[in-house]
C-alpha cells in the first residue's frame, strides 16, 4: 500500500453491537462465576476451582445446555454450538470434577448419556441463583426499563 493513502478511520471495528454483546457476555459470565465461587451451595472443590479460574465460560456451556434428565454428547454439543470433540473435552473435565457422569442411554444400548451428578445439580442450583443475581445487578446498572428493552430485543434478534 502506498504511503500517500490516508489511513481510514477504523474505530467501527470496536464500536458495533457485536463487539458490545461479546464484552457484555464476558462480563456477565465472569460475574456469574465469581458469585458461584462464593456460593454456599457449591461444593468446596468446585468453589475452589471457580475461585482459581479453572472453571470458565466454556464449562458454563454444560451448565447452560445439559438437560436435567441428561443428553447424548452429540445433542449437548449441538445445543451449545460446539463440536462433539470440544464438548467431549469439557465433559471429561466436568466428569473428573464430579459434576457429570456418563451412563448408558436407556433408549439406545449403543449410546451413552451425560447426566448431572448430585454435585452437578448443586452447581446447577447455584448457577440459577448466580444468574438471577447478575441479572438484578445488570438491571440496577442500566435501569429496569433498559434491561427489559435489551432482553426483548436480543430475544427477537436471536430468533428464539
Amino acid at each position: 500500500m502506498p504511503d500517500s493513502l490516508p489511513i481510514p478511520n477504523d474505530t467501527w471495528r470496536q464500536n458495533h453491537l457485536g463487539h458490545w454483546l461479546r464484552l457484555a457476555l464476558e462480563r456477565f459470565d465472569a460475574r456469574v462465576l465469581e458469585l458461584m465461587a462464593h456460593h454456599p451451595g457449591v461444593p468446596l472443590g468446585l468453589s475452589n476451582l471457580a475461585e482459581r479460574g479453572q472453571v470458565g465460560a466454556a464449562h458454563i456451556h454444560i451448565t447452560r445446555h445439559l438437560a436435567v434428565e441428561g443428553l447424548r454428547l452429540t445433542d449437548l454439543a449441538q445445543r451449545a454450538g460446539m463440536s462433539k470433540q470440544a464438548m467431549g473435552t469439557l465433559v471429561t473435565q466436568c466428569e473428573a470434577w464430579g459434576m457429570v457422569t456418563r451412563k448408558d442411554d436407556p433408549a439406545d444400548a449403543r449410546a451413552r448419556q451425560v447426566q448431572f451428578t448430585a454435585i452437578g445439580l448443586a452447581w446447577l442450583g447455584a448457577y440459577r441463583e448466580a444468574v438471577a443475581q447478575a441479572e438484578d445487578e445488570l438491571r440496577q446498572a442500566v435501569s429496569a426499563e433498559v434491561a427489559t428493552v435489551v432482553a426483548l430485543g436480543l430475544e427477537a434478534y436471536s430468533g428464539r
